[in-house]
């Protein structure tokens, strides 16, 4: 076949196939391409349609397993005329805090460990054997030292938020080009130039990995904090609902957590976004939602 006919095969079949979409309008969209959000969405309702069929159908104890609708009721309950906007608050306060402290810990002893071989063969393995102690033993230490106000539940979060943050932000500062570094020490820049200027920039997308991580974390770590002693908060009413065989409640309030840890994930990435929207990984994300 001479390259003239193959040319001509070629352009027959552009031709059809162009015909065939005028034909039947846009291309078909697989259910791969509709947005994630509205997959996960439908996902979930799928989930709960089935959870509350079974439910039904098997004649399941509430104390068992309630049906999504009980959930329901005992969200709108706890909302209206219960106290979970006040537990929800406390925890709320926990987490934040916490997860305050962390960043701004890790991210201070990041930069001193980066910028000094002496400190990190000094203070990194001090770090890595508090990280292998369970942050479930250390919480009783802290109801002592603290009390069973929200202290002690502000310090576990941070203590358990604190090492991602901590070991992102170190590699990340770490990736700096050492021919960039000695290139704007040849321009005359100060340590503190490099550091604002070169890498930390160029350590935004490991500091946001590391943030996505703690801000989970986080919630965990009031929870923890809060089963361990505490007088109000999301864990204290999980704790108090298992006392009366209260199921229902406490899926509630699991419900509540998932919604809080959803929205501050969510913000982590947006900023995450905002600050390296030059980054490759960054961009790939947003392409894949």
């Amino acid at each position: 076949m001479t390259a003239q006919q193959t040319g001509t095969r070629e352009k027959r079949s552009a031709e059809t196939l162009t015909v065939r979409r005028t034909a039947s309008g846009a291309p078909r969209r697989r259910v791969s391409d509709l947005p994630g959000v509205l997959l996960a969405t439908l996902a979930v309702l799928a989930l709960l349609v089935v959870w509350e069929v079974c439910v039904r159908v098997f004649d399941i104890s509430s104390i068992v397993l309630p049906a999504p609708t009980r959930v329901a009721d005992a969200l709108w309950t706890g909302f209206t005329v219960g106290p979970l906007w006040e537990h929800t608050w406390v925890t709320l306060q926990e987490i934040l805090l916490g997860f305050a402290i962390a960043v701004v810990a890790g991210m201070v002893v990041a930069v001193v460990i980066s910028s000094s071989r002496l400190a990190e063969k000094a203070f990194l393995p001090i770090i890595v054997v508090l990280q292998t102690v369970p942050k479930v033993a250390l919480a009783p230490l802290f109801l002592v030292w603290f009390g069973f106000g929200i202290e002690s539940k502000i310090f576990t979060t941070a203590l358990i938020a604190f090492f991602p943050v901590l070991i992102n932000a170190t590699l990340g500062f770490n990736s700096t080009s050492s021919e960039q570094v000695d290139m704007m020490k040849s321009f005359g820049a100060s340590k503190w130039q490099i550091l604002t200027r070169l890498r930390f920039p160029t350590a935004v997308p490991s500091i946001v990995a590391g943030l996505d991580v703690a801000v989970v974390l986080a919630v965990i770590g009031a929870i923890v904090a809060e089963f361990v002693g505490a007088q109000a908060g999301l864990g204290y009413i999980i704790l108090a609902s298992n006392t009366t065989l209260d199921v229902a409640t406490m899926f509630a309030v699991l419900v509540v957590l998932s919604v809080i840890g959803l929205v501050l994930h969510y913000a982590v990435v947006l900023i995450g976004n905002r600050l390296a929207f030059w980054s490759e990984e960054q961009r790939s994300r947003s392409a894949r939602r």
